[in-house]
């Protein structure tokens, strides 16, 4: 006969999985980059409709900076990569940056 395994199984122990922690992307004001084109990259890289990319831009003009989406890490990062580097190959200082959201 075999020996059978005769220890008690722990109750089952779970854990709570994190939400990753999200990331605002910011646009930050500059008094180079025409307005017309700071919405036609809202627009493109977040998928921003007209009207909201012209209330996003002229948050930041008034304002310096304005929020203009929160997403994961990654993604946050990816998105404020991209339109800062379509702002840099069109002639633009136009910056995107993020940050931890509280």
């Amino acid at each position: 006969m075999s020996e059978r395994n005769t220890t008690t199984l722990s109750p089952e122990t779970r854990t709570k999985t994190e939400r990753p922690r999200l990331h605002k992307v910011l646009l930050l004001n500059d008094d180079f980059t025409p307005r017309e084109f700071v919405v036609q990259v809202l627009a493109v890289v977040f998928r921003m409709g007209e009207s909201d990319a012209v209330r996003v831009m002229m948050t930041a003009h008034q304002q310096g900076v304005c929020v203009v989406a929160v997403f994961p890490r990654d993604v946050a990062e990816t998105k404020a990569t991209e339109a800062t580097e379509l702002a840099k190959a069109n002639g633009f200082p136009l910056r995107f940056e993020t940050e931890p959201e509280e």
